[in-house]
């Protein structure tokens, strides 16, 4: 992420910080009120599986609404325009509804507590290690992201020091999680998505009546950047040039489908919201739930990195010293009076805090359980796990501290995350589709497929990319090639392998692979589970019909 502008400095006074003191307070108030609930380390990781879908939907969509989604999209929406809207439409919907409807009674019926636990079953212990440690990293990495994010946004607004910023909400995030385990990350989580709200719906409402609505604001985009700006599939023919650098092509398979089943479907910061649910029911109604309000994110992230752009024409621009990344905080600035503004920069916190939790809670998960637990100290009373489980939650925070400036070496957020993705979550999605739907998949083709995978996305990108070996435009092309190439060579090793090696057998994969019985998919649905406005696959279809039909405005 570029350092926002030094001079982006927000007239911020009293009622402004009271409103930040007043968040902070409520937050550990949450962790405190949770940690009644916490007995047993499943309370600790998975909240006693008890919370009703509603709740684990919001907190699943606000898990998201980190750093990527707040700068990053709107940084996004002010570089590419309407292309941005692909992230939620195509790269993001049909996974969630896909996680919902067919991998979620697997995930819930076999009572796994983590995604790599359900590889241990599935494939073994060679596969699930790999896995832990690879999901460990990355989550290490992607709490950084968000730590560095905020501590760069509070610096240049409010005139923290860097450091100061990184270790207050550090410390918050960690208190409350530690008292509180994931309940207290949930319910937090529900919390920061209104004050997300209601931090970007008068930014963007504003926003829109200063240049003129809709038409205002198409008009002068059009004139200043060109039709294609507007259209989400304008120009990305294949052979054509585009500022996204991708095509149709790469769109629909890079990150329509690799990094975006790869990331909504296997991602445990994600499928922990899910799995925390009180029955089979409402694990799978979940991200469906999220997925409405998914689709309308745009209106109050996409759309105002475009209204910052007819704002301040400058933005993104050599020598302006304004980045595509000071998208929003330009529009604070210019648009929002003190009380609102406060409300602004705490939507922000909350919203970096948000994805650090998320990252965090699935973290000390499964380094208690699918590592600590498994290999280093087994068979130790559940106690032992609970305190654990808060140490390394210290652990996870500190360690996200320290690779906060990671981050600080690419030009973007969205860009770093998106290889982050490439690299460790397209892996997974591939070996694990192939072994949820394919009996003859086999335990070292697990291992070798994932191993494989992640190396040739690394090769990708840093040797035939980086290197210059082949020419693609920008690293966000990048990041879909490598995913694809990710995915493709993990599966034919995958399946090669899995020719070559003796397969488990059938009895043993009942509930773990399609087409087995589980017994947790067979329990009779809940009551008032069966109402029509309950279910999946209403739920699911529907979801996936309206953000079809948002992207017609985008495409005439």
């Amino acid at each position: 992420m570029r350092q926002l502008a030094e001079g982006l400095r927000l007239p911020v006074d009293w009622l402004d910080y009271t409103i930040l003191a007043l968040y902070f307070a409520v937050v550990l108030g949450i962790g405190f009120a949770a940690r009644r609930s916490v007995r047993t380390s499943l309370d600790f990781f998975l909240s006693g599986r008890s919370l009703p879908a509603w709740v684990t939907g919001l907190a699943f969509v606000a898990a998201n609404l980190g750093a990527t989604e707040i700068l990053g999209m709107a940084a996004n929406g002010a570089q590419y325009g309407a292309y941005t809207v692909h992230w939620y439409w195509i790269g993001a919907i049909p996974a969630m509804v896909f996680l919902g409807l067919v991998m979620m009674p697997f995930y819930y019926g076999s009572k796994v507590r983590s995604v790599p636990e359900f590889l241990l079953h599935r494939f073994g212990p060679s596969s699930h290690l790999l896995s832990s440690a690879i999901f460990a990293v990355s989550s290490v990495l992607i709490a950084g992201v968000n730590l560095y994010a905020m501590a760069i946004v509070l610096k240049a607004l409010l005139g923290w020091p860097q450091w100061v910023a990184i270790v207050v909400a550090g410390f918050f995030v960690l208190a409350y999680i530690t008292l509180g385990g994931l309940s207290s990350a949930v319910y937090n989580e529900v919390l920061q998505f209104f004050v997300i709200l209601a931090a970007l719906i008068p930014l963007t409402v504003v926003g829109l009546a200063r240049v003129g609505g809709w038409h205002g604001l198409s008009s002068s985009l059009r004139h200043s950047r060109g039709d294609d700006f507007l259209s989400a599939w304008g120009g990305t023919g294949i052979g054509h040039g585009n500022p996204l650098g991708a095509n149709w092509l790469t769109i629909t398979l890079g990150l329509g489908f690799v990094l975006s089943f790869g990331y909504w479907t296997t991602n445990f910061a994600e499928v922990q919201r899910a799995l925390s649910a009180k029955d089979l029911g409402a694990a799978r109604r979940t991200p469906l739930i999220a997925a409405f309000p998914k689709l309308l994110i745009p209106l109050v992230v996409v759309l105002p990195g475009m209204i910052a752009l007819v704002m301040e024409p400058a933005l993104g621009r050599d020598g302006s010293g304004l980045a595509y990344n000071d998208a929003i905080p330009v529009l604070m600035r210019d648009l929002l009076p003190n009380g609102v503004l406060g409300l602004a920069v705490t939507g922000l916190l909350a919203a970096f805090m948000a994805g650090m939790a998320a990252n965090v809670s699935s973290f000390n998960t499964v380094f208690t359980n699918d590592i600590w637990a498994a290999y280093v100290r087994k068979g130790r009373p559940d106690a032992y796990y609970l305190v654990t489980g808060r140490v390394i939650t210290a652990i996870g925070v500190l360690a996200g501290m320290g690779t906060a400036f990671i981050a600080s070496s690419f030009s973007n957020i969205m860009n770093y995350l998106q290889t982050l993705f490439s690299f460790f979550n397209v892996p997974l999605f591939c070996v694990f589709i192939l072994g949820m739907f394919w009996r003859r998949a086999t335990a070292a083709a697990g291992f070798w497929g994932l191993l494989s995978g992640t190396v040739a996305a690394m090769l990708n990108y840093f040797w035939l990319y980086k290197q210059g070996v082949v020419a693609i435009p920008s690293d966000q092309g990048a990041n879909f090639v490598s995913a694809i190439v990710a995915f493709a060579v993990g599966a034919v090793v995958t399946v090669a392998v899995s020719y070559a090696t003796e397969p488990k057998p059938v009895e043993s994969l009942a509930g773990f692979v399609y087409g087995t019985r589980s017994p947790g998919a067979a329990a009779p649905p809940a009551p008032g589970d069966d109402a029509w406005y309950r279910r999946p696959a209403l739920l699911g279809w529907g979801a996936v019909v309206l953000a079809a039909v948002c992207y017609v405005p985008f495409s005439l």
